[in-house]
C-alpha cells in the first residue's frame, strides 16, 4: 500500500485511527473527524453488540465470550469477538491465536479467522494480544491509553459487517467499561452478566448488574460459572461452592438466570487448546449448557432485526399514502369514492403495520 501526501480537506479513507498511519505527523486532515467517522462507519456494520461483563475476575467472563461467540456462529451468524480486556487479553489463546500478530491494512487492522466444523462464516477476533511481544508481556496502562485502545478496538479493527459483535470486558466498572458505552450510545448493545454461586464473587459480580440498571444498558440474562461438578468415578453431580443466593439476588436486579455451567475438564481444555467446547464437543453435557444463553442472545437480535424491519415498513408504508401516482389515480374516481377507497388503503396498511408489531413482539418473548 502506498502513502500519498495528505494536504486536502477531505477524509483519507484509510480503515484505521491516524496513530496507526505513517503520514500522522505531518498530515493536514481533520484527524478527530477522521476517528470518529471510522467508529460511527464501524458501528453502522454491527447489527448487534454484546458486553460481557463482570465486576469480579476470574469469574468466567472469557470463556463464556468465547464459547456464546462460537454458538452463535454455528447458527449461522457472522459473528466477531473484540478483546477489551487490557491487561489480561485471552482470546487469542481461547481461539488458537496464541502468538498471532494482526498487520496494518487499508481497511484496518486485521483480525484473525476462527474456523471449526459446523461453522459457515469465520468468527473474526480483535485483541490487543495480537500487537504484544509475546504472552508474558505486561500492558503498563494509564487510563488515556485505555481510552484509546477501546476506541482503537471498535474502531480501527476490520470488522467487516457481522451480526454480532461479543465485547470480552476486563473485571471492574471503570475506565474501560464507561469509555465503551459512551462510544456505544445509540447503538444496539446488550449486557450478559457472569458471576460463580459463592458469595465473595456475587458480592462483586452483582455490582455490574446494578451498573447495567443505572446506565440504562439492558441485561439479557446472566450466566452462573462454576455451577456443579460432576464425579469422574460415580458420576454423581455435586456443587463445589456453596449456594449464596443468587437467584434472589439476581432478582431483586430484574435480572434472570439463563444458564449455569458446571466445571469440567473439557471446557479447560478446549479454552488451553484453543477450540471452544461448544465447537470441538457439542454433544458434551457441558456444551449443552451454554445452549440457554446462545439462544437467549439470538432471541435479542432475531427481535431487534424485527423491529427494524416493522419500523422501515411502516415509513414505506406511510410513503406509498403520500405517492403522487397514488393520489393521481384516486383523483379520476368520483369524490365519494376518493374518500372511501383512501381510507380503505390507510386502514390496510395501518393494520399490516401493527400485525408486523405484533409478531416482533411475539419473537422477542420467545
Amino acid at each position: 500500500m502506498t502513502f500519498g501526501p495528505k494536504t486536502t480537506s477531505l477524509d483519507c479513507g484509510l480503515g484505521h485511527a491516524c496513530q496507526f498511519c505513517p503520514e500522522e505527523t505531518h498530515c493536514t486532515l481533520d484527524k478527530p473527524l477522521h476517528n470518529k467517522r471510522l467508529i460511527e462507519n464501524r458501528l453502522e456494520e454491527i447489527g448487534h453488540i454484546i458486553v460481557v461483563l463482570a465486576n469480579k475476575g476470574g469469574v468466567g467472563k472469557s470463556t463464556v465470550s468465547a464459547n456464546l461467540s462460537a454458538g452463535l456462529a454455528r447458527l449461522g451468524f457472522r459473528v466477531g469477538v473484540a478483546d477489551a480486556d487490557i491487561h489480561g487479553p485471552n482470546q487469542s489463546r481461547f481461539f488458537g491465536f496464541a502468538g498471532g500478530r494482526t498487520r496494518t491494512t487499508y481497511d484496518g487492522l486485521k483480525t484473525l479467522a476462527f474456523e471449526a466444523d459446523g461453522i459457515s462464516h469465520p468468527v473474526k477476533v480483535g485483541s490487543l494480544a495480537f500487537m504484544l511481544e509475546d504472552d508474558s508481556t505486561p500492558v503498563v496502562w494509564r487510563d488515556a491509553y485505555k481510552h484509546d485502545f477501546i476506541h482503537h478496538l471498535i474502531g480501527s479493527f476490520d470488522w467487516g459487517s457481522l451480526d454480532y459483535l461479543v465485547v470480552d470486558m476486563p473485571p471492574g466498572t471503570g475506565n474501560e467499561l464507561i469509555t465503551l458505552c459512551d462510544m456505544l450510545e445509540g447503538s444496539d448493545v446488550s449486557a450478559v452478566l457472569v458471576t460463580t454461586p459463592q458469595a465473595v464473587a456475587q458480592m462483586d459480580s452483582l455490582k455490574a448488574g446494578r451498573f447495567c440498571n443505572e446506565r440504562g444498558l439492558p441485561v439479557i440474562g446472566a450466566v452462573e460459572n462454576m455451577a456443579g461438578i460432576v464425579c469422574p468415578h460415580c458420576s454423581e453431580e455435586f456443587h463445589l461452592f456453596p449456594d449464596a443466593g443468587l437467584g434472589e439476588a439476581l432478582e431483586g436486579l430484574g435480572i434472570s438466570r439463563l444458564a449455569a455451567i458446571p466445571l469440567a475438564p473439557e471446557l479447560a481444555m478446549g479454552s488451553d487448546t484453543g477450540q471452544p467446547v461448544v465447537t470441538e464437543r457439542p454433544e458434551s453435557a457441558v456444551a449443552r449448557a451454554f445452549e440457554p444463553l446462545i439462544e437467549a442472545v439470538a432471541a435479542t437480535g432475531r427481535a431487534g432485526f424485527d423491529a427494524a424491519v416493522a419500523h422501515t415498513l411502516g415509513e414505506v408504508f406511510q410513503t406509498n399514502l403520500e405517492d403522487e401516482a397514488l393520489r393521481t389515480a384516486l383523483a379520476d374516481l368520483p369524490a365519494g369514492q376518493q374518500e372511501e377507497l383512501g381510507d380503505e388503503i390507510a386502514a390496510l396498511l395501518s393494520q399490516e403495520t401493527g400485525r408486523l408489531r405484533d409478531m416482533t413482539g411475539r419473537n422477542g418473548a420467545e
